[in-house]
Order: C-alpha cells, then sequence, then structure tokens
C-alpha cells in the first residue's frame, strides 16, 4: 500500500493524519467499520461521501462552488442508513453543516 504523503502530519487541532485518514481515531474507526462489515452486522460501507447541501450561486458576479458535507463514512445498519464523522473537536462549520444535512438531507449525522 502506498504511504501518504499526510501520513504523520499534524493539524491545528492536533490531530495527526494516518493512513490516508484525517486522524488516528478515524483510521481506528475505518478499521472496526470494516471488521463489522465482515461480520455481516453492517453493509454498504462507503468512505468521504459527498452530500451537496446548497447549489452553487454567482455572488457579486463570481460563482461560487457548492457547498458541501464529506462524512466520514455512511453505511446500513439494520436496514437503515447511517452517516457517521469521527470528532475530536466540533467547529462552527462543522456545527453549520450538521445542521443543514438535517435540514436539507433530514440526517441527523451519528458522531464517534
Amino acid at each position: 500500500m502506498k504511504k501518504s504523503p499526510y501520513a504523520g502530519c499534524v493539524s491545528k487541532y492536533k490531530s495527526v493524519k494516518t493512513e490516508g485518514y484525517a486522524s488516528k481515531a478515524e483510521a481506528r474507526r475505518a478499521a472496526e467499520l470494516k471488521l463489522m462489515e465482515r461480520a455481516g452486522s453492517i453493509s454498504g460501507l462507503r468512505e468521504q461521501v459527498i452530500f451537496e447541501l446548497a447549489p452553487s450561486v454567482i455572488v457579486q458576479g463570481r460563482k461560487r462552488p457548492p457547498l458541501r458535507y464529506i462524512a466520514d463514512f455512511a453505511y446500513i445498519e439494520d436496514g437503515q442508513q447511517v452517516i457517521e464523522d469521527v470528532k475530536g473537536f466540533r467547529t462552527d462549520v462543522y456545527r453549520i453543516k450538521r445542521h443543514l444535512m438535517a435540514t436539507v438531507h433530514g440526517i441527523e449525522i451519528r458522531e464517534t
């Protein structure tokens, strides 16, 4: 497996990027979810799933890209879709996106 260029880097929130994941906690959770999927307790595991929260717009004559939320994981558990995010620190931007996910998509994010 190719080593991530970000492995060992520390973010401003003191998370260490590991094996292509944003943090050690996210890498650990990915390993847990992969085991759960192999055991059959969850299915359809996907990583880095993109949700559009607002379309692109033109502001003061400049096109702005769509507003997106990227979930760490999405999977099916007990017949229900679960959207999960590994959180060590809840930024203001994340709180807004969590609110928009509930409003726009009717999805409550599971935080681990």
